[in-house]
């Protein structure tokens, strides 16, 4: 199992605390972001760690961790950033955002799984955006769950909603098996092939995670909710940050 962490935002919302600093070097309590990140992984045997840097790559000082630097990070969004790193997207491996804090628990959910292509979801997500007014439950990166597959993700769910589960994508992703085979495979047809805008983004080039796995979806590939269970916060806004402070002491 090999672990890639996708560090190549430029973490705007956060205004000062980011300007000079990327988002997943954030101290949360006397570790970064990306140290806790990469305890957890490595407490689980996950030791193959891929870290992909954008602006300011200099802060980054890890020494027992694999780098591959998105050039072009301010031409792209989160989607191509990842596919800096397609050589390492093979076999079974789990892909995360650098500005995710989890606990061993919900790594644990992740790594039991046996789904080819799977997404770490939150069904008791609402509780997260009480007095969250900086990021509105309408930016939540929601899934729609039927007969234990993903059938929708998109953000602002809730008006299109009509009764089956609903969760949360927490940014964490895992591909075993062929299943990175499939991602590579669908990728590739779509970078040689595709014009214009891409699910919600304006283009390929501009695609999040969440438009390429709703390509997956739309193609018929079964993408598998990983239910989890522990503490996880994403860190975007400065109430978030206070959030983390308060949530892993």
């Amino acid at each position: 199992m090999k672990a890639i962490i996708i560090a190549a935002g430029c973490a705007t919302r956060l205004g000062k605390y980011t300007e000079e600093l990327p988002k997943g070097l954030l101290n949360i309590n006397g570790k970064t972001i990306l140290e806790k990140q990469i305890s957890l992984f490595k407490q689980k045997n996950i030791n193959d760690i891929t870290i992909i840097v954008g602006p300011h790559k200099e802060k980054f000082d890890f020494t027992d961790v694999k780098y591959v630097e998105d050039h072009e990070y301010q031409k792209h969004d989160v989607l191509q950033s990842l596919m800096v790193a397609r050589d390492s997207i093979k076999d079974d491996v789990i892909i995360t955002y650098s500005d995710i804090i989890f606990d061993d628990s919900v790594l644990d959910d992740v790594i039991k799984s046996k789904a080819k292509i799977g997404l770490a979801i939150d069904l008791d997500w609402e509780k997260n955006y009480i007095n969250r007014t900086e990021h509105p439950k309408s930016e939540a990166d929601n899934v729609i769950i039927q007969n234990e597959k993903i059938i929708k993700i998109e953000k602002n769910i809730l008006s299109i909603f009509d009764g089956q589960k609903l969760g949360e994508f927490i940014g964490i992703i895992k591909l075993l098996g062929n299943g990175s085979e499939i991602f590579h495979q669908e990728f590739n047809k779509i970078e040689k092939n595709h014009l214009g805008s891409f699910h919600n983004a304006p283009s390929f080039d501009m695609a999040y995670l969440t438009d390429m796995i709703q390509e997956l979806i739309d193609n018929e590939y079964p993408i598998s909710p990983i239910i989890i269970n522990g503490k996880w916060c994403e860190i975007d806004t400065f109430q978030d940050l206070q959030n983390a402070l308060t949530l892993f002491k």
